[in-house]
């Protein structure tokens, strides 16, 4: 091979070499690639709020006239459960609140009728007083003419004895006055005791509507059903998962290294890109961060006080808002991997920040060592 060649596949093989080196810093984001003003994670997802729908009482499935994926409307039907048992139950209820109003009128009547009875009990009192104080007179003059000599002893004895007797009529009256009112007093009790049975009658039939809606689960808002797991004649208990609902609104959880929190501020823009769209490109804001590292968040801690200690840089969710009128925006759809690059070189102050979503700046004015102690 003449020398010439030789030299030209030398500078092409140094060419595709440094190529080579290039792409690969670039990829990795070495130096001199390294823009510290853009923050970028590959651990990041779409986000929503996946509804799981359940029934709220057991029942033989009637009907399901809904089929997976399907979108729907608030308040439209998703599943029937059989509803003849709970037809029955409001039956029974409404009955049981119409038998405790009719006892509670009754126990009016009877409340007007002791009332009537005090009154009674009263004029009797006024009447043997009345004729108490007759018996008095009578039995003081007969005294005075007996004393003279002018009336016999036999007929003085007898206005004693009738004063006795309207004495004792006096007592008695008072003390049926007594009863009377007491009867009054027990009246207002059990109807005190009948309005409270009415009052749980009338639960139990509210109760009992409020099932009978319930064998109707409806959609608690617009949004697209997961798979459809149950079907016509399946039993099902409260809480058994029937469908999922997914409504429209999503966003990003983009998950970055403690160490990419110094100058990160809520309202930065925000590019990522989307691996399910052949990484289509969309744009969004910072809107808050977490208030702990995810492994705050799990199940099982680690425990750094024990054994060897390797220092891992943790990672903060970072939630990230979607900019409206984005084309194909409709297809995002939670659970989707997305690569997220924040822009730290925006400079957002205090205010304009509580302005994004009326939420405040989190505590990330913070030097990467100083995060790293926490």
């Amino acid at each position: 091979m003449p020398k010439f060649l030789r030299t030209i596949a030398t500078y092409v093989a140094i060419a595709f070499g440094l190529c080579g080196i290039f792409l690969v810093l670039y990829v990795w984001g070495l130096p001199p690639f390294n823009a510290t003003n853009l923050q970028r994670t590959e651990d990041a997802y779409i986000k929503g709020h996946v509804t799981t729908i359940s029934p709220q009482l057991a029942g033989y499935i009637v009907d399901v006239p809904v089929q997976d994926y399907q979108h729907v409307t608030k308040g439209q039907t998703l599943v029937r459960i059989d509803d003849r048992i709970y037809v029955q139950q409001l039956a029974q209820a409404k009955a049981a609140l119409q038998e405790a109003q009719v006892t509670l009128k009754n126990a009016d009547s009877n409340e007007e009728t002791a009332r009537a009875q005090v009154d009674q009990a009263k004029a009797q009192v006024a009447s043997a007083k009345a004729a108490l104080e007759i018996a008095r007179l009578n039995l003081k003059r007969t005294s005075k003419l007996h004393e003279k000599g002018f009336a016999a002893t036999s007929q003085a004895d007898q206005y004693r004895a009738t004063f006795d007797q309207a004495q004792a009529s006096l007592d008695a009256q008072k003390a049926a006055l007594i009863v009377a009112e007491q009867r009054v007093n027990t009246t207002r009790v059990n109807r005190d005791a009948l309005t409270a049975a009415v009052a749980s009658a009338q639960a139990q039939v509210q109760l009992a509507e409020i099932n009978l809606e319930h064998t109707h689960i409806t959609a608690p808002r617009d949004g697209v059903l997961g798979i459809v797991g149950v079907q016509v004649g399946q039993y099902v208990t409260a809480g058994t998962a029937a469908t999922h609902l997914v409504p429209s609104e999503v966003w990003v959880i983009a998950n970055y290294k403690e160490t990419q929190l110094a100058k990160m501020r809520i309202g930065q823009p925000v590019t990522f890109t989307v691996d399910a769209q052949n990484d289509k490109r969309f744009t969004g804001h910072v809107e808050r961060f977490s208030p702990a590292t995810g492994s705050e968040f799990s199940v099982l801690k680690s425990d750094n006080a024990t054994g060897n200690f390797t220092k891992v840089a943790q990672r903060v969710p970072v939630r990230i808002s979607i900019d409206n009128n984005q084309e194909d925006a409709n297809q995002l759809v939670p659970g989707m991997s997305v690569i997220t690059i924040v822009d730290t070189s925006v400079q957002i102050d205090e205010d304009s920040a509580k302005g994004v979503g009326g939420l405040s700046l989190p505590d990330t004015k913070l030097t990467p060592k100083a995060v790293a102690r926490r």
